[in-house]
């Protein structure tokens, strides 16, 4: 049987019976509980794009290629050799860019 969604919807009345007064009261008590505030300065913490980054240094550690890996020579990215899609001229690709 279709169903037409354009149709009103049937509202039971009895099942919902509240109070407007009864809601405030429950939803006052929900909302009653204290709020956590940070005491640290969010201005300090967010970095603005253009901000001078000259005397921050950056430390990271560069892991070569394992010998279970390769590097797709499209997207340069460095996958596990299960991903290997075909191997072209000497050309690794991956399966997301063979897709």
């Amino acid at each position: 049987m279709a169903t037409d969604f354009d149709s009103p919807r049937k509202i039971d009345d009895d099942s919902g019976e509240e109070s407007f007064q009864e809601f405030q009261a429950r939803r006052a008590d929900a909302s009653s509980g204290s709020i956590d505030v940070d005491e640290t300065d969010l201005a300090e913490s967010i970095e603005l794009p253009g901000a001078d980054l000259s005397d921050e240094e950056l430390s990271v550690r560069v892991i070569p290629p394992q010998a279970d890996e390769f590097t797709c020579s499209r997207c340069f990215l460095v996958h596990h050799r299960s991903q290997r899609a075909s191997e072209r001229d000497d050309q690794r690709i991956c399966l997301d860019c063979a897709a």
